[in-house]
């Protein structure tokens, strides 16, 4: 007898815990048999949120929930049984979350995350037809300067020197006198991104590349003074600077395949001679 007493309390205990907790706070939202309770916007608002913030955010979410329980009422009504039956499909989830979480741990434990310009350089040297030019680049200097300025003869003779010095003193002079100025040559740019910053517009950019070293073109208010240090047309094959970064991804990506592969390999190899696990032939 005491036994049935403690089995039938339990299960009314069971199924009336939402009775309990409806009487110890607040309940903000009721669908059907659900009950929305204050304890569960736990995390909705954000410290130091304004109160005014704060009171749309949880009437939105209390709208929303109870927008979603009356959908989910009406599938599981009109659905049949084996229609929201998603055992499997759980199952296989949370079976790849777990194998994930765990490939994750491993990578963060495990993987040499450092890349050589070696490396680089080789992976660069035999796939290079992979990097094809999608657009004109450019390595270019220019000097931007007030269209009177008394210094525009000097930075043009400096823009087109190539002594050490004279690019030392075209540097100080940018410093100080230039409105705007790029002269590292040795960076690749997008010629339609560096277009966008000087006043001047070309229908044929193959044709201007292959025909000018450097241009000087004025607006109202402006003089910009360009250099042209070198180019790659479309379909051309990237330099290596602007793909480095892209390379490196790709070679740590195929370490990662490697790395969990090799883990895989293992667990069977080792699960195999443990005789943990057998495949029955029908």
């Amino acid at each position: 007898m005491p036994g049935r007493f403690l089995l039938l309390f339990l299960i009314l205990l069971t199924s009336c815990s939402g009775f309990f907790k409806k009487k110890t706070e607040r309940t903000l939202a009721r669908a059907y048999n659900e009950y929305l309770f204050e304890s569960d916007l736990k995390g909705v608002v954000q410290k130091d949120t304004p109160a005014r913030d704060s009171l749309m955010i949880v009437k939105a979410y209390i709208d929303n929930w109870v927008r979603q329980r009356l959908i989910l009422h009406q599938a599981e009504k009109n659905l049949e049984t084996k229609d929201i039956d998603f055992t499997k499909q759980l199952e296989n989830y949370r079976n790849s979350l777990i194998t994930f979480e765990y490939e994750n741990a491993l990578i963060r434990q495990k993987l040499d995350t450092i890349v050589t310009d070696e490396e680089i350089s080789a992976y660069y040297n035999t796939n290079q037809n992979t990097f094809p030019v999608t657009d004109n680049i450019i390595r270019v200097q220019y000097v931007k300067l007030p269209l009177k300025s008394k210094f525009i003869p000097q930075a043009r003779t400096l823009l087109l020197s190539d002594k050490p010095d004279d690019k030392n003193r075209l540097a100080d002079l940018c410093e100080q006198q230039s409105l705007g100025y790029f002269i590292n040559d040795e960076k690749w740019l997008f010629f339609s991104d560096f277009m966008n910053e000087i006043p001047f517009r070309t229908p044929d950019p193959e044709g201007f590349l292959r025909k000018n070293k450097q241009v000087e073109v004025s607006d109202q208010t402006f003089t910009y003074l360009v250099r042209f240090r070198d180019y790659k047309l479309k379909d051309n094959v990237f330099p290596m600077e602007m793909v480095k970064q892209k390379i490196t991804d790709i070679i740590l990506n195929k370490r990662k395949m490697e790395l969990i592969g090799k883990m895989h390999e293992y667990i069977y190899q080792n699960a195999l001679k443990q005789n943990d696990f057998e495949v029955f032939n029908n």
